[in-house]
């Protein structure tokens, strides 16, 4: 079995990137350009011994996802303490509701953003009495 142990999110703006998925997410990032050749930031996005994974901002290298077209790729959903705080943040920082807040029942909170650089994410609240 293959599991996933890296994400990489495509950006127009790496300086507004890196600002919204800290202020968001709380994300914090080293610095690999030098060995990616093109701007490429490690995202640390929790800490090593709690289940997750990190990723990378790198430059985009081809047009950014049209509003409204299909989902063509694949989609990070982050697990959050409080979906309203954090879709509140999201939107602060310049980011815009795709797929409003529903229940997942008995289970949890999901939604849908687009963050500054029009790429899809989701957000994931556990919660039982989701209804």
């Amino acid at each position: 079995m293959s599991r996933l142990v890296h994400f990489e999110i495509h950006v127009d703006d790496m300086e507004r990137a890196k600002e919204f998925y800290s202020r968001v997410f709380g994300w914090t990032y080293e610095d690999y350009s030098e060995y990616a050749g093109m701007p490429y930031f490690g995202a640390v996005t929790g800490d090593a011994s709690t289940p997750g994974i990190n990723g990378a901002l790198m430059q985009r290298q081809g047009p950014a996802p049209e509003k409204g077209q299909p989902v063509n790729s694949f989609v990070c959903t982050m697990n959050v303490d409080n979906f309203d705080r954090t879709e509140a943040l999201i939107k602060e920082q310049g980011g815009t509701v795709a797929m409003p807040k529903y229940a997942l029942p008995g289970m949890a909170w999901q939604g849908y953003f687009h963050d500054t650089e029009g790429n899809l994410i989701g957000i994931h609240e556990s919660d039982e009495q989701a209804q």
